[in-house]
């Protein structure tokens, strides 16, 4: 019978073999100038790193980090998938984005400054949230 055992992990952060595997998978490229699309929804925060032409070079998301539940949409998360993209930036040999943002989530911020700040140069930021210009479609008339 004896006592239950619990073992808490420390720190809530992201798990640092997923990460380290995530880096390791970076193809070693020459790529000047690119685009850094941002998504991020209530839910989750997803980056991709695109060259001038469109191509996907990298990306990352929170839930591809390890993150799961409503943690997928927090700034924290969102500042982790920044600086995983922007190392795998470091690795390519990107010097300047052009930064177009998508949704209203609230890790819109963090994943751009935690990118910036790994030494790329952000030439442009673009904020590209869709916005329905008539609105939802309106329920049916009620009959009494």
């Amino acid at each position: 019978m004896g006592k239950k055992r619990i073992i808490r992990k420390s720190g809530g952060g992201v798990d640092a073999g997923l990460k380290s595997r995530s880096l390791a998978r970076v193809a070693k490229k020459n790529i000047v100038a690119g685009t850094l699309h941002i998504e991020a929804t209530f839910n989750n925060t997803k980056v991709l790193l695109a060259d001038k032409a469109g191509n996907t070079v990298a990306w990352s998301s929170s839930g591809s980090l390890g993150f799961s539940g409503a943690k997928k949409g927090t700034p924290f998360a969102a500042a982790k998938v920044g600086e995983i993209v922007g190392d795998k930036a470091n690795i390519i040999g990107i010097k300047e984005v052009d930064v177009v943002i998508r949704g209203v989530g609230s890790g819109r911020e963090s994943a751009l400054r935690a990118f910036a700040g790994k030494g790329i140069e952000v030439s442009r930021i673009a904020d590209d949230t869709p916005v329905p210009h008539n609105g939802p479609r309106k329920r049916k008339a009620r009959r009494v």
